[in-house]
């Protein structure tokens, strides 16, 4: 089955084909193949698994040519590893449960075939990204999810909101993508090669120097783009005016772990450990796993603030892969886990919008468990999972992370202690707003339990959150397995229930779930937001990077922008316009003489004859 996992992205675009071309006529049926094609690309995975497994570890990287895409310089193939299956098995298996969701969150819209359409193609492009064996398949991929992450932000194209928050996510990861690019033709410069494999026999492990290190930042600024970390986080909370399934498949579970993808993909080619590109995810991901935590805790909107939540469990994710092959596994684990359990949060908010209205205020909710249970339920586990309760998913990867982080990089594995415990708070908040106290929504609104096609998927993600991350992390199964294609640390981490980190989180945690449970669950939330403080404020607005990009970037833009206006019209076209006036204003002149009179032409020529002759004499006595 590894020969045929190209129908892995072959079956979810022939559904976006189909789907696009025939049009109107697949609208009754649309849907269901929709579904259908991503299931099909499951069961390849599935499949496709089954036979890596059965390789010894050493031969686990299976290379499948398709075809040679520029002669003798690029040939495009795909490489199924155990880093690369992991990711498809994520992408298709949620991918399809949401596909499933969708059926009944999109059951009202008229345009839903388009919808599965976009769904199906971001699968393919998705798959692409991370089952190509070199940069220029990752690429396109990578292009592909972008241009299919627009088209499902402004899917709904009569929301202003949702148009400008769509062209404000594909221009700001055009940044990233041009860091990506540039990176690309540095390496194609140095090594002659963009195949991992050629890569790979080339680069000696450990190796660091300035070109290296270029790479590496080059590389960085593309995964920094796409996956919604510091600098270029400001898309992402605009990014969800898109349908809630968008959200969870796209800026929750998928695309945006891409970014954790090229940055593991080449860690032993441009991210060894201990380098300072190394150094500098490990940084980025820090800062971006407290910035989006504080950004969570002020969020009224409940897509917002599991937005900013998305962008510290990513920021974790990146701290693992600064760390080196230690971390890798810790970071894909959080990643798997992560796509359980946060879409699991996003389409359970789906399902709470779907019974209120598409009202998005917490708010204006309150006391939602006892009209859905099972929406309760299952977004409740999403909740312990995120947070590191005990035993749950998020428990096992995302302490494993700050465990290793705090043994490599103390201050910033601290740092990402302190993290978890603003995590308790604001999952506490969101929780204790929706489905506890007093009611607080208008009188039209009659809140209800969404049907089975939507709290089925809710059920199986809960139940991913719940134990998948004990399965992965003991007995380091998952870091034994991603080895042949990330590396293995020179010792074996064990996972240690009472270490000092792990302990200091559950600490606060604790003490974040309390204060939430003071100011959100005993007592009265007020139906209207309340002038907050300057932190409270400073997290309202994003931390201000809006504004810091007007002002370093818009700003300066167009002030140059105004100056290049003035010099085109003034100087370039000025000259162009003030030469084509002057030979415009002699031939006026000139086209007097041609009077149509030969009389008047005789006299020019006996004139002129004159002066000739004239001229002639004068030249002769000299």
């Amino acid at each position: 089955m590894i020969g045929l996992s190209w129908l892995m992205i072959a079956f979810p675009l022939v559904g976006a084909f189909v789907l696009l071309v025939f049009g109107r006529f697949t609208n009754r049926w649309g849907h269901l193949l929709g579904v259908a094609m991503s299931l099909a690309s499951f069961a390849v995975a599935v499949l496709g698994f089954f036979e890596l497994i059965g390789f010894g570890e050493e031969e686990r990287r299976r290379a499948v040519h398709l075809y040679e895409f520029i002669p003798g310089m690029v040939d495009m193939g795909l490489l199924i590893d155990p880093l690369s299956i992991s990711f498809a098995l994520l992408i298709t298996g949620v991918g399809s449960l949401i596909h499933i969701y969708s059926i009944g969150y999109m059951s009202h819209d008229e345009h839903r075939r388009r919808f599965f359409a976009y769904l199906n193609l971001f699968v393919a492009a998705m798959l692409l990204l991370v089952l190509a064996d070199n940069y220029v398949g990752l690429f396109i991929g990578w292009e592909g999810v972008g241009l299919a992450s627009y088209l499902l932000i402004g899917f709904w194209q009569f929301k202003p909101s949702a148009a400008v928050a769509a062209k404000k996510a594909f221009v700001v990861n055009r940044v990233g993508d041009f860091g990506l690019l540039v990176g690309m033709f540095v390496i194609w410069t140095t090594f002659g090669t963009l195949t991992f494999q050629g890569l790979g026999e080339q680069i000696t492990p450990g190796t660091e120097n300035g070109t290296m290190l270029a790479i590496g930042l080059l590389l960085l600024l593309g995964a920094c783009g796409k996956s919604a970390q510091l600098p270029l986080q400001s898309w992402l909370l605009d990014a969800m005016e898109g349908p809630t399934p968008v959200s969870a498949l796209i800026h929750a579970a998928t695309m945006v772990t891409a970014g954790v993808y090229l940055v593991v993909r080449s860690g032993a080619f441009f991210f060894p450990e201990g380098s300072g590109a190394a150094l500098a995810v490990a940084v980025v991901g820090a800062a971006t796993l407290l910035a989006g935590a504080i950004i969570g805790c002020a969020k009224d909107d409940i897509k917002k603030g599991l937005a900013g939540s998305t962008m510290s469990q990513i920021g974790y994710m990146m701290l693992g892969a600064g760390l080196g092959p230690a971390g890798y596994a810790f970071a894909i684990g959080h990643l798997i886990t992560h796509g359980f359990f946060k879409a699991d949060l996003f389409l359970g908010a789906g399902s709470v919008m779907h019974g209120m209205n598409d009202e998005v205020d917490m708010r204006k909710y309150g006391g939602l468990r006892k009209f859905m249970p099972v929406t309760f339920a299952t977004f409740f586990i999403g909740y312990l999972a995120i947070i590191g309760f005990p035993l749950l998913s998020g428990y096992f990867t995302k302490d494993g992370i700050i465990e290793t982080a705090v043994h490599h990089q103390p201050i910033l594995g601290w740092l990402a202690v302190l993290g978890a415990g603003i995590t308790g708070f604001y999952m506490s908040r969101m929780v204790f707003m929706t489905f506890f106290g007093q009611k607080r929504w208008a009188d039209d609104a009659h809140p209800h339990e969404s049907p089975s096609v939507m709290t089925v998927p809710l059920m199986v993600l809960s139940l991913g959150a719940l134990g998948l991350g004990a399965y992965l992390v003991l007995s380091n199964r998952l870091m034994l397995f991603l080895a042949p294609a990330v590396g293995r640390p020179e010792e074996l981490p064990a996972f240690h229930f009472t270490s000092t980190p792990g302990l200091a989180t559950l600490a606060l945690v604790a003490v974040g779930a309390a204060f939430a449970w003071m100011r959100y669950g005993r007592a009265e939330v007020p139906s209207v937001q309340p002038r907050g403080s300057f932190l409270t404020t400073f997290a309202r607005r994003d931390l201000y990077g809006d504004a810091l990009n007007e002002s370093l970037f818009m700003r300066p833009g167009q002030w140059l922008t105004r100056i290049a206006v003035f010099f085109d019209n003034r100087g370039i076209d000025g000259l162009v316009n003030g030469l084509a006036a002057g030979i415009g204003g002699s031939s006026g002149r000139l086209r007097r003489i041609q009077t149509g009179f030969a009389r008047t032409y005789a006299l020019s020529i006996l004139i002129g004859a004159a002066l000739l002759t004239g001229a002639l004499l004068l030249v002769g006595n000299i």
